[in-house]
């Protein structure tokens, strides 16, 4: 007899492993019927248009015959209704699309680059018809089943109804874009004005229908369990933040502990809209900081890539001297940041995959910031690598209000292992406390003390490279823009993953698509960019300070109280909010003024051109202190020139290709344009007649509407750089999404370069969502999206007739 726990080659199992093997099985058949369904959505994909659309409604008709023919029950009436509804889409959104479609090549860079807001809604519309295809096709082959799950199947296809019906409703906004803008645009260039009626029609609408069974529908299957857990944690905490359990207090078990969220997917898209609507940029800079809290970010390390060095490092704020790349024998001043806060330490992480000279001198050692039990990863090593030849500086994302380097360490020690470079990453202050242009203000003083002090980083940055996501894709052409204002040495490229290059809240048709998007909702998105602008209101509802709970009033009057103190001691910010082309009194800003201004500020204080003919300005940096380096004393001051954009309208700067150039855009656009957009008719008059779309039950979206006047800054929106100063930027490596609200940025931004003769290059990958670089370790989709960044770096990297970098061994 076999004793307990053990079983003979030919005899029965025991009880354990055959539940054991059912489990598998069940995986097994689970994994298959993925695989036949991702098959079949795929020869879906593959139809044309009119096929799909064909297809489709032939199914609906034969679907919406049957369930009619079944009696009067009301689940029979609710599923001939929605295929009536699937039909009644289908057939309105077909030659929309095809519309779209015909005109979308013209918006692309280039015949290699097909990619564009237009595609992408298209793209996204035929993901949602191809997912209804699918279902119905499913329902009209198992509707007589005993098996037939009659109220799941019918939930699902009233979500994608739903969601086709606002599918519709955002072609035809696609459509009055394409209609309104000039030749070649991209974005809304309505005055302003209309451009807000745009927004307040656009952000009625409903949402909740993306959040629920149709979360990320449009994404690679790969990503949509992530963004399940991700939408029930955001609920969950949406919850506790009201409870006043708000902040990073909140520990990880707590954010999915309502379980009704979880299986409710229609409450938990309701919530989710909810919070994305009315919730303020405290709460999304207290819960994307979810991922600092300490259990989290040691199990992110703990599966992450092993590195010698990871040091926070602590720069103080003292002034020092850089050489001029047109005569290095003189200097100019960098002043350490002192915008809104006064001059402070700027945090800095140190990363390298092996220890190199001067990582572990005592000089460097002196500016170690402690970080707790984890305060560096420096190990012994009996035998140095020596500094090597590159340098990498590394601007995080997070919406310019959240995040850290620690939550970006992950991917970042992934690339110094492969590429071999020390990277350092910049801790920047975040919005709205430290608004712009705090963050650019530290992000350029990091930069330039990592070239001035390379040396003690394990390099001799003999090539350096500017990298950045989101934000950090801002800051890094911000950053090279204000190092060629200074006359410094510009950084060799830039990597930039999906970044934001248009500050304003300005209509795209990419940026149509935030109204379904689950990690970047256009009211979201909005409020980060109006934190970083100094714009937070302080009128906000009684509701919304009751959502917020105690520890969220005391945030946002702490906030407050900054926003009053910084209005008051930083006068130059007058310049900035002058709606018109007046200035502040010379003699309102202190003689003896501590710090000089940034090249920000003056460039917008400058005199209106005489001619009155053109937004660009000379610009005569006065301020900046030019030191022959021979000398020992009598600072001479020398005047440089550079053109930078004055005080602006919305029609001062013309980001967009000229319309000469364009004459197919100029037909296409006449095609499209019956009748202009007039405020008298209303944006209503966009949708045909007899067709409503869905609008959002939750009240009144609680987001900025009209535009901060900063925001049409270069320094802060560098697609409204003019031409002079766009000029400057080396070459410039783009990896964006074709289904991030963002892809217009990146178009629009390598459309200005190409047309000015300066190299860029823009990648876009597919089926993936906005900060994918966070999500690198998620599945293969993910991870080749973060291989093409590291490529990109290794082209920067690269110098003309050697060989790219190759990552140790």
């Amino acid at each position: 007899m076999e004793s307990a726990g053990e079983a003979g080659p030919a005899g029965a199992p025991w009880a354990p492993a055959s539940k054991n093997e059912k489990e598998g099985s069940k995986r097994q058949s689970r994994r298959e019927w993925r695989k036949v369904k991702a098959k079949a959505l795929q020869l879906i994909h593959n139809m044309d248009l009119r096929t799909m659309t064909q297809s489709l409604v032939t199914l609906a008709e034969d679907n919406m015959a049957f369930f009619s023919s079944q009696g009067p029950g009301e689940t029979a009436r609710r599923l001939s209704s929605v295929f009536a509804g699937v039909r009644e889409q289908a057939l309105g959104l077909e030659p929309a699309l095809g519309r779209l479609l015909g005109v979308a090549h013209l918006f692309d860079l280039d015949a290699e680059t097909p990619a564009n807001g237009y595609r992408s809604l298209v793209h996204t519309a035929r993901c949602c018809m191809a997912h209804l295809l699918h279902k119905s096709r499913y329902v009209a082959s198992n509707r007589r089943s005993i098996f037939f799950r009659t109220s799941h199947n019918l939930a699902e296809l009233e979500a994608y109804l739903a969601a086709l019906t606002q599918l519709r409703a955002l072609t035809y906004y696609a459509q009055r874009l394409l209609a309104t803008n000039r030749p070649g645009g991209l974005f809304f260039e309505g005055d302003e004005g209309l451009t807000s009626d745009f927004l307040r029609e656009y952000v009625t609408l409903h949402k909740g229908c993306f959040y629920g069974r149709c979360l990320g529908f449009q994404f690679t299957p790969a990503i949509r369990p992530f963004l399940q857990t991700l939408s029930i944690g955001l609920v969950s905490f949406g919850e506790h933040y009201k409870r006043n359990e708000s902040g990073l207090s909140v520990t990880a078990s707590s954010l999915f502990t309502s379980g009704r969220f979880a299986i409710d997917p229609e409450l938990r898209g309701a919530e989710f809209e909810r919070i994305t609507q009315n919730l303020d940029v405290h709460f999304w800079k207290a819960f994307w900081n979810i991922t600092e809290i300490e259990v989290l970010s040691s199990l992110a390390n703990m599966a992450s890539v092993t590195v010698r060095v990871s040091r926070l490092l602590s720069l103080p704020p003292e002034a020092f001297e850089m050489p001029l790349t047109t005569d290095p024998k003189l200097t100019v001043t960098i002043p350490p940041p002192s915008a809104h806060m006064g001059p402070a330490p700027v945090l800095v992480r140190l990363i390298s995959y092996d220890l190199r000279e001067g990582q572990d001198s005592e000089e460097l050692s002196s500016l170690v910031k402690s970080e707790g039990p984890r305060t560096l990863e420096l190990w012994p090593r009996p035998q140095q690598a020596p500094r090597s030849q590159y340098l990498i500086v590394h601007f995080h994302g997070g919406g310019f209000v959240a995040q850290t380097s620690k939550s970006h360490e992950p991917y970042l020690k992934t690339w110094a292992q492969e590429l071999g470079v020390p990277i350092l990453s910049i801790d920047y202050s975040l919005a709205p406390e430290a608004p712009f242009p705090r963050a650019l203000e530290e992000c350029f003083y990091a930069y330039c003390w990592a070239i001035k002090n390379c040396a003690l980083l394990g390099s001799t940055a003999e090539r350096v490279c500017l990298a950045g996501d989101s934000a950090g894709g801002n800051l890094c052409f911000t950053v090279s823009l204000r190092a060629a204002a200074y006359g410094v040495r510009v950084p060799d490229g830039i990597m930039a993953a999906y970044p934001a290059t248009m500050l304003q809240p300005s209509a795209s048709p990419s940026r149509l698509l935030s109204l379904m998007d689950p990690l970047l909702p256009l009211s979201v998105l909005s409020k980060c960019v109006s934190a970083y602008a100094g714009g937070e209101t302080e009128e906000d509802s009684t509701s919304d300070r009751k959502a917020l709970g105690m520890m969220g009033l005391v945030q946002r009057d702490t906030a407050l109280l900054f926003r009053d103190l910084r209005l008051g001691a930083s006068s130059w910010l007058n310049s900035f909010l002058e709606l018109s082309g007046r200035k502040s009194p010379r003699d309102s800003v202190p003689i003896a003024e501590s710090m000089r201004r940034s090249v920000s500020e003056a460039a917008l204080d400058q005199p209106d051109d005489p001619k009155g003919t053109d937004s660009l300005k000379n610009l005569t940096l006065h301020d900046l202190n030019l030191k022959s380096s021979s000398e020992t004393s009598g600072t001479s001051e020398l005047s440089l020139s550079a053109e930078t954009l004055g005080p602006s309208k919305p029609s001062d700067v013309n980001f967009l290709l000229r319309p000469e150039d364009t004459p197919e855009e100029d037909e296409a656009q006449d095609k499209l344009s019956p009748e202009p957009l007039d405020k008298g008719r209303g944006i209503c008059a966009t949708f045909p007649k007899g067709f409503r779309p869905r609008r959002s039950s939750q009240g009144p979206t609680q987001m900025p509407i009209y535009s901060s006047p900063i925001a049409k800054n270069p320094f802060m929106s560098p697609l409204l750089a003019p031409e002079s100063m766009l000029q400057t930027l080396p070459p410039v490596h783009i990896v964006a999404c074709a289904l991030d609200p963002m892809l217009d940025d990146s178009v629009m931004f390598a459309r200005r370069l190409r047309s000015l003769g300066k190299p860029v290059t823009l990648r876009v990958v597919e089926d993936l969502p906005h900060g994918f670089l966070s999500l690198a370790a998620l599945c293969r989709e993910t991870r080749q999206a973060a291989a093409l960044c590291v490529e990109r770096i290794r082209l920067v990297l690269t110098p003309p007739g050697t060989t790219v970098p190759a990552a140790p061994v």
